[in-house]
């Protein structure tokens, strides 16, 4: 589980934020105990902040180191192509720090780059909770812990550009591995060109194999979790048929239907009929289903884009739910439905401001409130106030003007 992220020049991430997972209030489903760590980590996460104040920065940071543990060692021969804060005129090298707990141990990951090489890398364990480290790399230079033998062929595949983590996987170590899969198994979803959450084709057609070829009780998860978005949906049908193109050889054309009952019997929709929040939310089934039978972290940006109330809310629900949530899977995410805030604990919230230099400023609830927020606090509301700021400024004088209302 992630105990803590924090990056710093990143888009418009200048300064380091932090964002911590460490529970304030620990008597609840949401927070789950670990005793090496001697805290709770929370299994939810909200960002919530005006447009363009950089909340979808802190996951798109997150989301690039889980890119970069993945695809440096095949990707990254020519640059490294990583994002600096866009004002600086100098940028220093972006950091990066992931901290998590893996199999019951604290680990802590440090990457410093900037596009043409990686400058510092670390990866440090706690055993018993005393530090050791696994691996500590100064440009060329790579230490490793004792007793890893297994890893030395790492500095065979080192370049200025390859990131150590990524290429030490492959060997097999145990240590190694298991806290690499809990980087490169982060889902994101709603971060593509900045776009909101949304249907897209190509992973819709891609739902059909899902729910069709799972074994009986997950396919039954699956369905449980379709028929949450509309209580007529009784089932899932898939055909295949080819379809031959002039002048082009005939491929697989795979047709995905939801049958809904009603009075007179059953009858299938196709997807495009379907609301847009019932085709989100079949998207969405999958990742989630992982990131639960995993124990995984899963990103999304701007949640109530295309759902529901009910259905964010339902998501929340499953992610600090014991029984629905056995392994700790994490959820983080962007919003801007404050009514989401009424089924959110004050450690679960954290806001953006955008300073006047551009840069992003993130922070917790209690942080920009300037004194302990209770935990009887109406959060909706007091957001919706101002008691946290984090809101949008309306000029509306400069837009009236603009219009040419007024002079």
């Amino acid at each position: 589980m992630l105990i803590r992220f924090e990056a710093s020049n990143f888009r418009s991430i200048a300064e380091s934020v932090e964002l911590s997972m460490v529970a304030v209030d620990r008597d609840r489903d949401a927070a789950r105990d670990q005793p090496m760590l001697g805290e709770s980590l929370l299994t939810r996460a909200a960002i919530y902040g005006p447009n363009a104040s950089g909340k979808s920065n802190v996951l798109s940071a997150l989301n690039w180191l889980s890119d970069a543990v993945q695809e440096s060692l095949r990707a990254w021969d020519l640059l490294i192509p990583v994002e600096p804060f866009v004002f600086a005129a100098e940028p220093p090298a972006s950091e990066f720090v992931f901290e998590a707990v893996v199999d019951g141990v604290r680990f802590e990951y440090f990457l410093e780059v900037d596009a043409d090489r990686i400058h510092y890398e670390a990866l440090f364990h706690y055993p018993e909770k005393k530090r050791r480290r696994v691996f500590e790399r100064e440009g060329d230079d790579l230490k490793l812990q004792r007793g890893l033998g297994a890893l030395s062929g790492t500095r065979e595949l080192l370049t200025r550009r390859t990131v150590a983590l990524s290429a030490a996987r492959r060997f097999g170590e145990p240590l190694v591995t298991r806290f690499a899969d809990e980087i490169t198994q982060i889902q994101a979803f709603g971060m593509s060109f900045g776009e909101p959450l949304t249907i897209r084709p190509d992973l819709l057609r891609n739902q059909g194999p899902f729910l069709d070829s799972q074994p009986p009780e997950e396919r039954q998860k699956a369905l449980t979790m379709l028929r949450m978005a509309d209580l007529g949906i009784d089932d899932v049908e898939i055909s295949d048929s080819a379809r031959k193109v002039p002048g082009h050889s005939s491929f697989l054309d795979r047709r995905v239907r939801l049958l809904h009952k009603t009075a007179s019997g059953v009858v299938p929709f196709d997807l495009v009929a379907e609301s847009q929040g019932t085709r989100t939310w079949l998207e969405l089934i999958e990742p989630v289903l992982e990131a639960l039978s995993r124990g995984s972290l899963l990103l999304l940006d701007e949640l109530d884009a295309s759902l529901h109330p009910t259905l964010s809310s339902e998501l929340l629900r499953i992610f600090a739910s014991r029984s629905l949530n056995p392994k700790g899977a994490q959820l983080i995410f962007t919003s801007h439905d404050t009514s989401l805030l009424n089924h959110l604990n004050r450690d679960e919230v954290w806001l953006t401001e955008k300073r006047p230099d551009g840069s992003t400023r993130l922070g917790a609830l209690a942080e920009f409130a300037g004194e302990r927020v209770r935990k009887s606090q109406n959060l909706e509301s007091a957001y919706l106030h101002g008691r946290f700021g984090a809101l949008p400024h309306v000029d509306q004088a400069a837009f009236l003007r603009a219009l040419g209302l007024i002079g």
